[in-house]
């Protein structure tokens, strides 16, 4: 069941992220919030979709989103600050799940270890 919650939460958070990466600067009133809403959603993603097994193939997947989505994509002409503006949405939405998957794969390893 959670995974079902876990599903909805990335397709959610990913089209958040695109519609708030492209059209953020014509909705100033609601980036914030969409925002947070993007963020929680991330959360709910590395809390109950992401397994242990799936915790490295995730994590390398998110340290490369993390590294194009700092990588100063938005000074392309015309269509950099549309690039930029989504990459920067998704790693709002990924971080929060990166963080998560990455404390519970410390725990799971401590735990095992033991």
């Amino acid at each position: 069941m959670e995974t079902k919650y876990g599903n909805w939460a990335f397709i959610i958070g990913v089209i958040l992220a695109i519609i708030l990466g492209l059209f953020g600067a014509y909705i100033p009133a609601y980036t914030d919030v969409i925002t947070y809403i993007v963020i929680v959603l991330g959360l709910i993603v590395g809390f109950a979709n992401i397994s242990h097994k799936e915790a490295t193939n995730f994590l390398i997947s998110a340290i490369a989103l993390l590294a194009v989505g700092t990588a100063g994509l938005e000074i392309l002409p015309v269509v950099g600050s549309y690039i930029g503006g989504v990459l920067t949405k998704i790693v709002a939405f990924v971080a929060p799940a990166a963080v998560i998957v990455a404390l519970k794969a410390v725990y799971d390893f401590e735990y095992k270890k033991k």
